[in-house]
């Protein structure tokens, strides 16, 4: 199947999951969820995988399941009242660690908004104090607020710190000191689900989104590569 946009039918279906949120409802329109769903985000992940490519050669874009795809499905022992998933992510990420805790690129949609982000959007526990620890290093701290400055000057968000604390061991007053209390590290846009959403126009403007968060891509990515991560401690 050629990516030709994401179809308005899938925003309908999303529309429809918010009022019917049940298991039973999904699979009475399981043909629907695989025609306006399924389809149009396994041709996306195929086309933009080629073009995230040119940038990172050897970017992860699987269009599977638990890959570059989501379920659809919440964890059931937490959502009782509403299993279903009401909006859909897609990943491309890079290096041999686990996807959420890898630098990627980024994106989900629901019937109101458009979410596009690269770096990563939590870290866990050994993710946290590594980066903590990566940024003692003064030209990397430096380099790090260069690249979210220059992702502001260009209209891009980037989340606010998580914690009020300062970790032990850091110099409060550093010029950089506030990077400390970041829980992530990504900046983001948001966007309407517009007409160019709905064609395969999309794919050039959020690859020109993801171009111009490289730099903070590849930041985060070198943070992962720090030989203290093993693939089994950030699962």
């Amino acid at each position: 199947m050629h990516f030709k946009g994401f179809p308005k039918e899938g925003l309908n279906f999303l529309d429809n999951i918010i009022i019917n949120n049940s298991k039973e409802w999904l699979d009475d329109h399981r043909e629907t969820y695989e025609k306006y769903i399924v389809a149009p985000n396994i041709a996306y992940v195929k086309e933009m995988g080629e073009h995230l490519q040119i940038l990172v050669p050897n970017i992860h874009a699987i269009p599977k399941i638990n890959k570059s795809l989501f379920r659809i499905y919440r964890d059931a022992r937490f959502h009782r009242l509403d299993p279903i998933k009401e909006r859909i992510g897609i990943i491309f990420w890079q290096g041999a660690t686990h996807r959420m805790q890898s630098s990627s690129f980024y994106m989900h949609y629901d019937p109101f908004e458009v979410f596009v982000a690269t770096g990563i959007r939590n870290f866990k526990a050994p993710l946290l104090s590594v980066y903590r620890e990566y940024i003692k290093n003064d030209a990397k701290r430096e380099s790090l607020h260069h690249i979210l400055e220059e992702l502001k000057t260009k209209g891009y968000s980037i989340p606010e710190p998580k914690y009020k604390r300062y970790p032990l061991g850091c110099d409060k007053e550093d010029r950089y000191a506030t990077l400390y209390l970041h829980g992530a590290m990504y900046a983001f846009t948001t966007l309407a689900p517009d007409s160019t959403f709905h064609s395969e126009a999309i794919i050039d403007r959020n690859f020109k989104i993801y171009e111009d968060m490289l730099d903070l891509h590849l930041w985060v990515y070198e943070l992962t590569c720090v030989e203290e991560i093993g693939a089994e401690t950030i699962y």
